[in-house]
């Protein structure tokens, strides 16, 4: 099962007024394993970036003057996301923006639903906590995820901390250590290096026994428990 948890930044909130995608971040995961694979890319969107998007992300127009147009980079993003499930969160919003990309294109590809399973991890937050906050800052705080890095917005960083979200609210363990050293202006889609998280295979644990005496006031406490309750199933294990 290959998963991408995908984020983007944009000039603005509205693709009606032509807003367009300044930032992709994505990291993979395959069963449900982080890869150390990612994609990153900074767009030249070809227009300015509002005031209030640029205070959220901190993106500035002269920044963005070399980056590729989003056409240049297309074939590569497509291909790196290409049957996966996408983990998203607020989905509607991005997938909304990355359609209104590909709407530009000539020839058009097909829309990325077609191509992709959309999985919203705000939609599945609700579920969870309905009637909270279900921010990706909450969802952090109620996790315990590590967001002290995310001072803006930003498209990777995000990404790596939505994996780790994802996972922690869908059952799985991760570690929390975060790494923004990429190389932001590359597009590239690589490295183990910069995504750093606990190996796959560890050692096992240490057990350590119970000491004899340990056993006797255990089961004391035990005895304790069913002269006070009437009933005590610890002591059923055995039979």
């Amino acid at each position: 099962m290959r998963q991408i948890v995908l984020d983007t930044e944009t000039t603005g909130l509205e693709t009606s007024q032509d807003h367009r995608i300044i930032e992709i971040g994505c990291v993979e995961m395959v069963n449900r394993k982080l890869t150390g694979r990612h994609y990153h890319q900074y767009i030249n969107p070809q227009r300015k970036v509002d005031e209030g998007a640029m205070q959220v992300h901190g993106i500035t127009d002269q920044f963005l003057q070399d980056k590729p147009f989003f056409e240049a980079i297309s074939p590569e993003f497509f291909e790196f996301i290409n049957g996966a499930d996408l983990i998203i969160h607020n989905a509607a919003f991005d997938i909304g923006f990355i359609n209104h990309e590909t709407s530009k294109l000539r020839p058009r590809p097909k829309a990325i639903e077609s191509s992709c399973r959309i999985i919203d991890t705000l939609g599945l937050a609700r579920q969870k906590h309905p009637g909270q906050k279900n921010n990706l800052d909450a969802l952090c705080k109620r996790y315990g995820v590590d967001n002290s890095q995310r001072d803006l917005h930003g498209a990777l960083l995000d990404a790596e901390i939505l994996a780790d979200v994802y996972l922690l609210m869908t059952g799985g363990q991760v570690s929390i250590n975060m790494n923004d050293s990429s190389d932001a202006d590359s597009g590239e889609i690589n490295s183990a290096s910069t995504i750093r998280r606990l190996p796959a295979t560890r050692a096992p644990l240490r057990v350590i026994a119970a000491s004899a005496q340990e056993l006797v006031e255990h089961g004391k406490k035990l005895d304790a428990i069913k002269a006070k309750s009437g009933e005590c199933i610890w002591l059923n294990t055995g039979e």
